[in-house]
């Protein structure tokens, strides 16, 4: 059951990098806030997708799993509502 989860947790990771990739390139066009913003966006996928792999490998339970995905999902909503705010050091 675990190489299940643990191919799963992997699948997922790699979903999300996807995401990233694919969306990284379009930064460059945007202007210094809008671009800011995404950045932020993309670093938390960036996150989420490492929490994955730490659980695929074993270093964090699924509880630990779960309470990081719902933290990524809090930030980004937090990011939604809320165009102004960043997360990154100016």
């Amino acid at each position: 059951m675990l190489g299940v989860r643990r191919r799963r947790a992997l699948k997922s990771a790699r979903m999300l990098d996807e995401v990233v990739d694919t969306q990284l390139p379009l930064l460059a066009s945007f202007d210094e806030p809008r671009r800011r913003r995404s950045a932020d966006y993309l670093a938390e996928l960036v996150k989420l997708a490492q929490d994955y792999r730490y659980y695929a490998n074993g270093w964090i339970d699924s509880r630990e799993l779960d309470r990081r995905g719902r933290v990524t999902m809090a930030t980004l909503t937090r990011m939604r509502e809320d165009p102004t705010a960043h997360l990154t050091a100016d």
